[in-house]
This record gives C-alpha cells, sequence and structure tokens, in this order.
C-alpha cells in the first residue's frame, strides 16, 4: 500500500484528483482522521476538511496517478 499526503484547497483541485482516481483501475482511498472515503466519489472527498492534510492511499503504483498528488502534495 502506498500513502501520500496532500491538501486540496480549491475545488478545481478535488475535480482534478477525482478525475485521476476515476480513471485508476485499482481502490484509491483519501482520510483524514478514521474518516475513510473513496476518492472516486466527488461528494465524498468534497465532505472532508479541505483545510487539513488528507492521505491517499493507493496501490499499485501509477505514474499517472503520482502526477497529480504531486501537484497537492504536503512537504
Amino acid at each position: 500500500m502506498l500513502e501520500k499526503k496532500i491538501r486540496l484547497e480549491a475545488l478545481d483541485d478535488v475535480r482534478e484528483f477525482v478525475q485521476a482516481a476515476t480513471r485508476c483501475n485499482f481502490d484509491v482511498d483519501i482520510s483524514y482522521n478514521r474518516m475513510v472515503i473513496d476518492a472516486k466519489s466527488i461528494l465524498g472527498v468534497m465532505s472532508l476538511d479541505r483545510t487539513k492534510d488528507l492521505t491517499v492511499q493507493y496501490w499499485p503504483e501509477d505514474r499517472e496517478l503520482e502526477k497529480v498528488l504531486s501537484k497537492f502534495a504536503v512537504a
């Protein structure tokens, strides 16, 4: 399982992230604290507190998804 920390501040960021997750043929989850959401659900992702760092979990590696995640990566 790969894990990245991201922050999605704008609605366009959410849309771009969800579109990238939807193109994956494997599960992509996004979480904050104990709440885990399917990253392919735009309503689910929008329900998270986007002012906080979010954790994305996925497997296997996917270059296209990782390219999008790097745009929103938290240092």
